[in-house]
């Protein structure tokens, strides 16, 4: 049985081992005082992840992430960039194992340049809790990471076929991708602002 050092060790060789992926993915984050602030991941590794943000953590504070494709991590605020910060992803190795995943995918995918993912400027909703309606009618309660015009990541416990037909509240679309706290969704029609805006963005009162 090897030890704690031992396994400490190992995990930050192969977390050196694993270079940063340079990608522009969007999301959100919380500080200590639990106020939430719009974010760019400017490149990350499955142990650190540097944001491009108005708002700046300060170095030590514990920062919680929710970024498109990736999903919630957690960490702590190591030092101040000159347009946002850096902050260690605190996550078991089995996590860890599935950000590198996670992060290849993308980095191919940005080399493709895929077409599909920013065709519109995502956003977190201000009411992200919703229902994913599957064409059987189950439904299942579900949290919106972002969404935009086309489209929406959602964190949901279920995972439905990719190109599987689904109603996201009231928007048709298809299931285009898998991350692993969820789903993304692309929808049937290009959706209006003001449509959205009714739709996700109400008070729920």
């Amino acid at each position: 049985m090897r030890s704690a050092a031992v396994d400490t060790a190992s995990s930050q060789a192969e977390r050196r081992n694993f270079q940063r992926v340079r990608v522009k993915i969007y999301g959100r984050f919380m500080l200590e005082d639990r106020t939430e602030h719009p974010c760019q991941v400017v490149d990350m590794s499955p142990g650190n992840v540097a944001l491009r943000t108005e708002r700046i953590g300060m170095p030590g504070e514990k920062v919680i992430a929710y970024i498109d494709h990736i999903g919630r991590i957690e960490g702590v605020v190591t030092r101040i960039l000159q347009d946002g910060f850096a902050m260690t992803v605190i996550a078991s190795e089995r996590k860890k194992d599935k950000l590198a995943a996670q992060l290849t995918w993308l980095a191919n995918k940005h080399e493709l340049d895929l077409p599909e993912d920013r065709r519109h400027e995502r956003v977190a909703p201000r009411n992200p809790t919703s229902v994913l309606q599957l064409g059987d009618g189950r439904q299942y309660q579900c949290r919106i990471i972002d969404l935009s015009l086309s489209g929406a990541a959602v964190e949901i416990d279920v995972k439905p076929a990719i190109g599987i037909q689904v109603m996201l509240g009231t928007m048709r679309g298809q299931v285009v991708r898998h991350f692993e706290d969820g789903i993304a969704i692309e929808f049937a029609v290009i959706q209006r602002p003001e449509t959205l805006d009714s739709e996700f963005n109400a008070s729920g009162t």
